[in-house]
């Protein structure tokens, strides 16, 4: 049986001797980040959204026995973000949200032949109710017997923002009793429900004791990134493609700041959106960026040398609409910068 072995953190991380910028970050942290990659289904035919095919999937992990990956779990690569130490050139972690069956019968199976960790965040009501196509709290049992980690994904897969402050702590509490009661573990890390966060609910699950948390949002995790905000590629039928995981697998991060607006939740349309690439990045002269609601790039608006604005030509339908800003290295690979942000019914155009 055919084993990816990956090492534990003590003996793949080690504390690079380098310059560092103003801001304590050693300078080269730029290529040093994991791509955090995210699944819900498997082999479900009919929800291509959410479905990964199962030749997909496989061709995945073929890639990854392969090509020149580290699989690490998040804690060890969350570890290195707290601690400064520096990860191997192309670590991944795999993701998986919602505990639907398919992980229990198909993705699990081929990860533990594949000798591959992962992380499940579970939303522990549908597991409660018994709900069709979701796991049980015995098959959840056995995966934890298993070596698999838990993550918190709140009771309800709720809409953080839409609720009161109160009524989210009640989620992540009620979630955190449940997993005590069911498993005896306390998850360190969590998923907001649809990837969706504003500063108040990123703020509330700092607040509530876990070690990060993970959007939908593209792009790759990197030491200087909020730690409660880090990105994922969300991998499905459409986005399935070898050549697509062997495009984010191979990516590096994009790391910038003084990123606007501060809010993903829109209170204008198209928003004013822009970013300070940070000085260990080179080049910007072929740094892309692209709406998910255009065809075309949009235009980009450079302010002295690191400073990019990001002019959309037409304002987001009301839903969930992303920005992937790209740049190439030059030796086949990409840096990588993405954002979510969520658009209300009655947002304010600007056209």
């Amino acid at each position: 049986m055919r084993r990816f072995v990956f090492v534990i953190a003590s003996a793949l991380f080690a504390v690079a001797a380098l310059s560092v910028l103003p801001n304590g970050v050693p300078a080269s942290y730029a290529d040093d980040g994991a791509t955090v990659l995210i699944y819900h289904r498997f082999g479900e035919r009919g929800l291509p959204s959410t479905n990964i095919r199962l030749e997909q999937f496989e061709a995945h992990l073929a890639e990854i026995a392969i090509g020149a990956y580290t699989v690490l779990p998040l804690t060890e690569i969350v570890t290195a973000f707290e601690t400064g130490a520096t990860l191997p050139d192309r670590t991944l972690a795999i993701t998986i949200d919602d505990a639907f069956l398919s992980v229990y019968t198909e993705a699990w199976p081929r990860l533990q032949d594949a000798g591959l960790p992962f992380t499940l965040f579970v939303a522990t009501g549908p597991i409660d109710n018994q709900t069709a196509g979701y796991m049980s709290w015995d098959q959840l049992r056995d995966m934890v017997a298993g070596g698999v980690t838990i993550g918190q994904h709140t009771v309800s897969h709720i809409r953080m923002y839409e609720l009161s402050k109160a009524e989210n702590i009640a989620e992540i509490e009620t979630a955190r009793a449940r997993f005590a009661a069911e498993l005896g573990i306390t998850p360190e890390f969590f998923a907001y429900p649809f990837g969706e966060y504003r500063p108040t609910s990123r703020d509330l699950v700092a607040a509530a004791g876990f070690r990060a948390a993970f959007g939908q949002q593209s792009g790759v995790a990197h030491r200087a990134a909020n730690r409660f905000t880090l990105p994922r590629f969300a991998m499905n039928e459409t986005y399935g493609s070898v050549i697509r995981f062997r495009l984010v697998a191979n990516a590096l991060p994009l790391p910038v700041s003084e990123v606007i607006p501060l809010d993903p939740y829109l209170s204008r349309n198209p928003p004013e959106f822009g970013f300070t690439v940070d000085p260990s990045v080179g080049n910007l002269a072929r740094l892309s960026c692209f709406a998910s609601h255009e065809t075309a790039p949009a235009r980009l608006e450079r302010l002295g040398e690191r400073r990019i604005e990001v002019r959309m030509s037409a304002p987001f339908p009301p839903g969930r609409g992303r920005v992937n800003c790209t740049l190439p290295t030059g030796e086949g690979r990409w840096r990588w910068f993405g954002t979510q942000f969520i658009i209300p019914d009655d947002t304010a155009t600007t056209e």
